[in-house]
């Protein structure tokens, strides 16, 4: 068990992520900013992403513990740091992985100056709770654990693979008010969830003879609810179970529906803010479904040792498979496959910005980086709040972030984010233009490039765009 939490460690310090995209927001000479608020100001006549390439987004992070504090180089082994870090952590420390990629990315601005957006792109989104008690009864076992109640509602964690289609409009409302509404259907791929969960084991002196101590579940209701899993058990090779789930992705998998909905307000030609909330919706799981459920109570007060007579044939004692089955007769696995209704996490940004420097002309070949009529300032600070729901609450952030445009064709942004990971999380996104050709790289966590395994959280994001100026 010891080697299996030490795997689990390697695989989650090469894989942690989350989803804030704190440079991105309110960027927006990138079109993907739209994704974020769809309600941004928008100062070009259409875009069209280059398929799989407008957006690739990928990062890591984790609440409680980073690769390095269990691979270093150290004179102390490396159970001891394991052993130190179980301690550490709380069970509403977290790990988790999201990941997106845009298939498809357009928009064109109509005769009515509405804004037209819309596309396809494919996400990951998965989280873990780290079940401390049961990582303690892992690791150090239950001898000196007596009469200690371990927490199984600690486990807590979900898991999707989906597509998602979505269209938006975005319509400057006057000189200072800008509103954005985007609608979204859901294509879940695969998905699992297991939350709100309870019960508790303990071991406590024997009140019997049969044995020194009793170990007790107590008050158990687990479950797991599974969608587009199940039949892969009965695909032959990985060839079929990738053609099975990407054969979801194209309305094929369990549906749903979203909407995200932003605005931004310029308050006067120095002061502007935004908000939005994004993935207000639910996904239906029909197919596919299946959940399993445990619950009930069960005391072991020790293990009568019946060993067969000589000269019966018997050559093995049964009272393992007799404990066995007493166990699954105390605890059965109730399948169920009726359908589920799972909501999407909600994730909110907010901001507010001050713009002040001088002026950038907006002439050229590409126009498409111009200023708004109240905004004609080439720098900017500000601060960004983030948030995301997830079942243990919210995942919060918060960012200072300086903004500067040096010409129509260069824009940079640097941000300061204090979040769930670290207190020392320096970002920055820069922004190119060739002609025709918008470029966006971001990076956040940058005092760590270094040593990368000392970060609880690393970011890379990039995109190409084709964007026309008005």
């Amino acid at each position: 068990m010891k080697y299996l939490l030490i795997y689990f460690g390697m695989f989650w310090g090469f894989s942690m992520i989350s989803q804030n995209k704190e440079v991105l927001y309110g960027l927006e000479e990138v079109p993907q900013s739209m994704l974020l608020n769809p309600g941004a100001r928008i100062n070009y006549s259409k875009h069209i992403g280059i398929p799989f390439l407008s957006q690739i987004h990928v990062n890591g992070g984790s609440s409680g513990v980073s690769v390095y504090d269990i691979f270093q180089e150290s004179s102390t082994n490396i159970n001891d740091r394991i052993r130190s870090k179980i301690f550490e952590l709380k069970n509403t420390d977290f790990f988790t992985a999201t990941q997106q990629i845009d298939v498809l990315n357009f928009g064109w601005k109509s005769k009515k100056e509405i804004y037209f957006s819309g596309g396809v792109y494919q996400e990951l989104d998965f989280v873990l709770y780290f079940p401390r008690d049961l990582a303690i009864l892992a690791w150090e076992g239950n001898a000196n654990y007596i009469d200690k109640e371990f927490d199984l509602g600690e486990i807590s964690t979900t898991g999707d693979l989906l597509m998602v289609y979505h269209f938006g409009v975005n319509k400057k409302i006057n000189n200072k008010f800008t509103l954005g509404l985007r609608g979204k259907i859901y294509s879940s791929m695969l998905s699992f969830r297991s939350v709100n969960n309870r019960g508790s084991f303990a071991t406590r002196i024997s009140e019997t003879d049969n044995n020194i101590y009793e170990h007790i579940i107590n008050n158990a209701d687990l479950t797991v609810n599974t969608s587009g899993i199940a039949s892969l058990s009965e695909l032959d090779g990985s060839s079929q179970v990738m053609s099975k789930v990407l054969g979801r992705a194209f309305f094929g998998g369990n549906l749903g529906v979203g909407v995200d909905i932003g605005a931004t307000y310029e308050i006067n030609e120095q002061w502007t803010a935004s908000a939005s909330v994004l993935d207000v919706g639910a996904i239906f799981h029909k197919k596919d479904v299946e959940s399993y459920k445990v619950d009930g109570e069960y005391t072991l007060d020790g293990i009568e040792l019946l060993f067969p007579p000589l000269g019966s044939g018997e050559l093995t004692p049964t009272y393992y498979d007799d404990l066995v089955d007493e166990i699954e007769n105390e605890f059965p696995i109730d399948t169920i496959t009726s359908s589920y209704t799972q909501m999407r996490p909600v994730k909110t940004y907010a901001s507010v910005k001050y713009n002040f420097g001088k002026a950038i002309g907006g002439s050229g070949a590409c126009n498409c980086l111009k200023m708004g009529e109240n905004q004609e300032y080439n720098q900017a600070v500000g601060f960004q709040y983030y948030s995301m729901f997830r079942p243990k609450g919210p995942q919060m952030a918060a960012t200072l972030f300086y903004y500067r445009r040096f010409s129509n064709y260069l824009s940079v942004k640097a941000t300061y984010t204090a979040d769930s990971y670290s207190f020392t999380n320096i970002g920055l996104g820069l922004v190119a233009n060739f002609g025709k050709v918008n470029f966006y790289i971001i990076a956040n966590n940058l005092l760590w490039y270094e040593n990368i395994a000392k970060a609880k959280s690393v970011s890379l994001q990039l995109g190409f765009n084709l964007i026309f100026a008005e």
